[in-house]
């Protein structure tokens, strides 16, 4: 069992909130850690996907009146969005009685579908949770801390496939997890997207992570329209399954390169899409330095709060920051952050040019090792997992 570091935090949400959303893409754990909750916070689970709990929820009202001492946690909602409505009733009439807090969780795996849903009915009485894969703090077995880092970014963060009992089986999962998104879960959201198109937009987008997003290349590869390949993408993200990072805007005298670079969230799923089964394999694979990249971003952005922003920098010329993290509620707090799978890598002219343009507070270069020491100019190099602590501090 990896104990899972939004636990905490949902039990914060619940205890300020009538109501929550946890959100994550399907297996990364949303229901086991509800269950965890459930030892803390008695609770009754339902899952719509299931026809006899579909039924139970038919009249939530009734349902409500008959647990109203217990949190009701629906998993998989937005498969019945007619629920929010009468929720809201629901919550106003315990807001009347004075119990203002801990009503309903939501689980749920598609988020702007969901998000939408759910905000137009339960605004002011809603509070929003995001679960990642397992990420490097969460995952710290007994052993070599770099090991277990190499490990978890070759098998990406989903539990069944990080604990699996050897990379093969990891794999497999993995492949499995790919095929039931294409044929099951994407047609049960509505737009209907030809499986096999989806896939293969999905395995071109992994051979090319970190890249720019470039709608019409796709299109010509996938003999599709930009328009389809833009609408393709958009139910990637909203599934949790891409990850779109926006680029820096500010007042630059710059050409700066505008379009969002697009990284598979988790890279095991990356390499499934690859067929990239052992780690001797992804360290031979073009795409290796780009999938650790995606690797460390999207750890980063798993400890960060809600309020900091995030984006890379990129110059026509060439100037560039792998990712920009931005502090509005501290003015002039600025991260530029160069991400290295070696410590001992050098910083590349780029990195200094647009740290000159920009003018960053804080310049770190993050490493997969454990080595930390101060380059000339404050440059901070440090490992992953202290980088992620650090952030988790803000």
């Amino acid at each position: 069992m990896i104990t899972r570091r939004l636990l905490n935090q949902l039990q914060q949400l619940l205890q300020e909130n009538a109501s929550v959303v946890l959100l994550g893409p399907r297996q990364v754990g949303k229901t086991t850690l509800a269950f965890a909750l459930q030892q803390t916070l008695p609770g009754v689970y339902l899952d719509l996907e299931n026809r006899t709990d579909l039924l139970k929820v038919q009249d939530i009202e009734a349902f409500h009146q008959a647990n109203r001492e217990r949190l009701i946690i629906l998993d998989e909602v937005q498969r019945l969005p007619d629920i929010f409505a009468p929720i809201r009733g629901l919550i106003d009439a315990e807001r009347r009685r004075g119990h203002r807090h801990g009503l309903f969780l939501f689980l749920g795996s598609a988020a702007l579908h969901l998000l939408k849903q759910s905000s137009e009915s339960l605004a002011g009485r809603l509070a929003l949770a995001e679960l990642f894969p397992v990420d490097a703090l969460e995952y710290q077995p007994p052993g070599a801390a770099t090991d277990s880092l190499n490990l978890l970014w070759l098998r990406g963060g989903f539990p069944e496939s990080l604990l699996a009992a050897d990379d093969a089986v990891s794999l497999r999962w993995r492949q499995h997890f790919i095929r039931t998104y294409l044929e099951r879960d994407v047609p049960a959201l509505g737009p209907r997207v030809p499986a096999t198109t989806l896939e293969r937009l999905w395995m071109m987008l992994a051979h090319s992570q970190g890249g720019p997003l470039n709608a019409s290349t796709l299109a010509s590869g996938l003999d599709v329209s930009s328009v389809s390949v833009a609408r393709y993408v958009d139910l990637l993200t909203d599934l949790l399954l891409l990850r779109r990072l926006p680029p820096f805007v500010g007042n630059v005298r710059k050409r700066l390169v505008k379009s969002p670079r697009v990284y598979v969230r988790d890279s095991g799923i990356a390499h499934a899409l690859l067929n990239i089964g052992s780690f001797n394999e992804l360290l031979g694979h073009p795409v290796a330095g780009k999938s650790w990249e995606g690797f460390v971003i999207e750890s980063l952005l798993a400890v960060l709060p809600s309020r900091v922003q995030a984006c890379y920098y990129r110059t026509a010329g060439g100037a560039e920051i792998d990712l920009v993290l931005d502090f509005p509620s501290e003015p002039g707090k600025r991260y530029a952050i160069e991400i290295k799978r070696s410590p001992a890598a050098g910083l590349s002219r780029g990195f200094h040019e647009a740290c000159a343009d920009i003018t960053p507070s804080h310049r770190f270069v993050v490493h997969g090792q454990t080595d930390a020491f101060t380059l000339p100019g404050g440059i901070e190099v440090l490992g992953l997992r202290e980088m992620m602590g650090r952030l988790g501090e803000v």
